[in-house]
């Protein structure tokens, strides 16, 4: 069997070697959940529950920028292990690729020395002092804005009176939506209060 005293063995950790050997044997693998420093992690951040695991970030620096680039494309909840000695090294990146989010910094999960460091990633410093224990970053879903309220233009409600007989709520609204800043709640209620007044 193989035992852990540090958190699942074979997430982030040469565990998975043991697991490949004993497939190749056909050596049957009965998992035991133990402790998992992602899961508790996400769980106390309070981002969005689809989150992506990435592990240990890279050791060069062109890959880092690479898979930072590539991963600031995906609106989930990113997650990063990283050993204290390389944390001042990388929030620089994480400053730069992933502008508008919130960040959370796990340290020492469920040990004595236990904190959770939470901040916008703009707001985030650099540590004054190499932090003690192993850490675990939880960066937030990309922040959205919100569309902007529109009023439906004299033209958008002159043309949804002429459709108004022959398509349905719906395709109007997919319609004047196309080329209209108005949200498409507006239009399907403006197109509901028309066909209430016939």
């Amino acid at each position: 069997s193989m035992i852990s005293d540090a958190g699942t063995p074979s997430i982030s950790d040469p565990g998975a070697i043991l697991i490949n050997e004993c497939l190749k044997q056909n050596i049957d693998i009965i998992p035991l959940p133990g402790p998992s420093a992602v899961t508790t992690a996400v769980s106390v951040s309070g981002f969005d529950e689809k989150y992506l695991f990435y592990g240990f970030f890279p050791e060069k620096q062109k890959v880092i920028k690479e898979e930072l680039e590539r991963l600031s494309k995906i609106n989930f909840c990113l997650v990063f292990f990283i050993s204290p000695k390389k944390i001042n090294k990388i929030i620089p990146y994480i400053k730069d690729y992933f502008k508008n989010r919130k960040i959370l910094i796990c340290r020492e999960i469920s040990k004595y020395y236990e904190e959770y460091i939470r901040s916008t990633v703009e707001e985030l410093d650099l540590f004054a002092k190499v932090p003690k224990g192993e850490l675990t970053l939880v960066l937030s879903e990309k922040k959205t804005k919100k569309k902007e309220s529109h009023v439906l233009s004299e033209s958008d409600k002159m043309n949804i009176a002429k459709m108004i007989n022959k398509l349905s709520t719906r395709e109007i609204t997919d319609l004047i939506s196309q080329n209209s800043k108005v949200s498409k709640k507006e239009i399907y209620e403006y197109c509901l209060k028309l066909k209430n007044e016939k």
